[in-house]
């Protein structure tokens, strides 16, 4: 066991978030924050994001998932629905999206009602991913248990051979998800962990913004 974590520390001063430069969407500043970490070689992966559930088990659960766009101001990403994410979604429709970007000292956490996008639209995505990609889709039986490793190359391999000369199709348990946020909250790191973070709320069509204590 680790036993110097207390002594891990590091000083925040990249930047810093006032009221005076805050845009009335949050969308606009998600935009900005997001070119940023785009545009940073530092990062790896802009648009990996944290998505937290609340399991049939009653437990909360994140796992990193992958943004794939962003349609009339809601965040897309593609799963499995036959998944524990997807079966944790349909019984509660309710999510977290994490960004996390350390270079930058920033973090962004977005609370949204979650559905399903259209088997069009899923399908529009599934035929611009790699035809690995693609095949995998049907070879994992997603979150369920498989004896080994050699087990899962095997259907694998059985699906290959199966769409061997032909299209993929997209399968019926698979698709995308659409992410409708309620409120934004954008996190900059600051010296002395007096931290900036502001929340948007999202009040019928408009956005409120505060400041919240570090």
């Amino acid at each position: 066991m680790q036993r110097d974590l207390q002594n891990l520390r590091k000083s925040y001063d990249k930047d810093a978030l006032l009221e005076t430069i805050l845009p009335a969407s949050p969308y606009e500043l998600f935009d900005s924050w997001f070119q940023d970490a785009k545009d940073n070689i530092q990062v790896d992966e802009a648009n990996a994001m944290s998505l937290c559930t609340l399991g049939v088990d009653g437990f909360p659960k994140s796992r990193i998932v992958l943004l794939k766009e962003i349609v009339d101001k809601k965040f897309l990403f593609y799963s499995n629905y036959s998944s524990e994410k997807g079966m944790a979604m349909d019984a509660y429709n309710k999510v977290s999206l994490h960004f996390f970007w350390p270079s930058l000292e920033r973090q962004i956490v977005i609370k949204a009602n979650v559905t399903k996008v259209s088997r069009e639209k899923s399908l529009s995505y599934f035929r611009s991913r790699p035809r690995g990609s693609q095949v995998g889709a049907w070879a994992s039986n997603q979150s369920n248990s498989i004896s080994s490793r050699e087990e899962l190359e095997k259907q694998l391999l059985h699906f290959e051979q199966k769409f061997d000369g032909v299209d993929v199709p997209l399968p019926d348990f698979w698709g995308g998800y659409s992410c409708d946020a309620l409120t934004f909250e954008f996190w900059q790191g600051r010296p002395n962990r007096l931290h900036d973070r502001i929340l948007y709320e999202k009040l019928e069509e408009n956005w409120s913004f505060k400041r919240l204590q570090p």
